[in-house]
């Protein structure tokens, strides 16, 4: 049975109405309202609210480049909000629907086709092409960002960091266990096995089986299976027989070599159990890696994603992150300063070495830190040395937010207690992926 995406979407927004509504009273700007049309410049000086959408991991790092900020122009005041990743996209549409839009928010290639389909973002070509950072900032990400907007070809949020996926690994764990650094998909599994026994609550893997499943799964379907392409066609490969195998296999770890509870752990629960524990694996990204060294010092390293037999990498696509101007702002001059500031080289480089990301900006991703956060320069070097195939997940189909998230994650769940085949999920998401796909192509040629 097919579900219907524009459906659920509305449903979503309607649910998460009532949550956002606490938010609204402050997040309009330099006079507390939003009237939900094209905005204003503005004077370029007051209040601006910016929305982060990571808030929690990144609220103290936001904080200090908020206050480097209002050192460097005290003529503005920049008040934030923080909100947690599994939400933000939720309040944001609501938010949309209510007329009290933020006037800066983080704003990733996830969900940028989404907000930009819902007219709720203004484009950014022309302030870039006249601002200091025209030139500096990377390339690809720019690039990204601007094919994720959902196909008009316009900038819609301005790169702060690229992301990719980093397999976390004990090494003390290993030594005594005598293995392999796991760089192979089978030397993976093989350590996961021998790494566990629950009796004693050892695990060899946390399986990511709460908000954010969907995407850690793809990695792991379409790097076993090595199929290196989203679409074949106008249809989808999820459920291609290769990777309905693969995530067979991968769903048979859950309660196997891993802790009952990653059923519902979303990535912070996740990493702090990886972090408090001893599990001897891992997969996440490079942005919990400074928790990491915090909790485990040198007994861990983190490198790229496993290959396959024949040596050969590939991953998904992680998103690129940014800072988008909403177009309801009535002081969208202080907003682009702001955004302007946080993407300059010292605070862009402050950021990313916080997050332990790869910076946009050129001049900052050229900074010596670089080269001593070991996942962060591995996986730098992974995506350009051409040992790794990128599979480009469809962040430009508005739908994508809504279909990796709400109408997927729950039936992943049932996958990992055996409620749900691994093709049956799979088929699932296909039927919903072609749709949304055929509906873009009528809408964008």
């Amino acid at each position: 049975m097919k579900i219907s995406i524009r459906r659920s979407r509305r449903a979503a927004v309607a649910v998460a109405l009532g949550s956002v509504l606490a938010l609204t009273a402050t997040a309009c700007g330099d006079d507390g309202s939003s009237t939900g049309d094209k905005g204003d410049e503005g004077s370029g000086k007051g209040k601006i609210v910016f929305w982060d959408n990571n808030g929690g991991v990144r609220t103290d790092i936001w904080k200090e480049i908020i206050a480097d900020f209002e050192k460097a122009n005290p003529d503005i005041d920049v008040e934030y909000v923080g909100i947690p990743s599994a939400d933000y996209q939720s309040k944001v549409d609501t938010a949309i629907q209510a007329d009290s839009l933020p006037d800066v928010g983080g704003v990733g290639a996830a969900m940028l086709a989404s907000f930009s389909a819902q007219g709720a973002l203004e484009p950014l070509d022309s302030r870039l092409g006249k601002s200091s950072l025209n030139g500096k900032l990377n390339e690809d990400m720019v690039e990204s960002l601007t094919a994720a907007g959902g196909g008009d070809g316009k900038l819609y949020s301005i790169p702060t960091s690229a992301n990719n996926g980093v397999l976390y690994y004990r090494t003390d764990l290993f030594k005594k266990a005598g293995l392999d650094e796991p760089t192979t998909w089978d030397k993976f599994y093989d350590a996961a096995e021998k790494l566990t026994d629950s009796k004693k609550n050892e695990f060899g893997y946390t399986i990511r089986g709460g908000a954010g499943s969907i995407a850690q799964a793809l990695d792991a379907m379409y790097g076993q299976s090595g199929i290196t392409s989203f679409w074949d066609g106008d249809k989808t490969t999820v459920n291609d027989p290769k990777n309905v195998e693969a995530l067979e296999k991968y769903a048979a770890l859950y309660k196997k070599v891993t802790p009952a509870a990653d059923l519902n752990n979303d990535f912070t629960k996740m990493v702090a159990q990886w972090d408090s524990g001893t599990i001897g694996m891992l997969n996440h990204n490079l942005g919990s890696y400074q928790d990491h060294v915090k909790a485990l010092g040198d007994k861990f390293r983190g490198i790229p994603q496993p290959t396959g037999a024949d040596g050969k990498r590939v991953q998904v696509s992680n998103p690129v992150d940014g800072l988008g101007l909403f177009k309801a702002s009535k002081n969208k001059e202080a907003a682009w300063k702001f955004i302007e500031f946080a993407v300059s080289h010292a605070e862009n480089s402050k950021f990313n070495e916080s997050a332990g990301q790869v910076p946009a900006n050129n001049e900052a991703a050229s900074d010596a830190w670089i080269s001593k956060a070991e996942p962060t320069k591995l996986a730098a070097a992974a995506l350009t040395d051409g040992s790794t195939t990128i599979v480009q997940l469809p962040y430009y189909l508005p739908d994508w937010g809504t279909i990796s998230k709400a109408d997927n994650e729950p039936n992943f769940q049932k996958v990992l207690l055996g409620k749900m085949s691994a093709k049956d999920f799979l088929d699932t998401l296909a039927d919903q992926l072609n749709d949304a796909q055929a509906e873009w192509k009528s809408q964008n040629g």
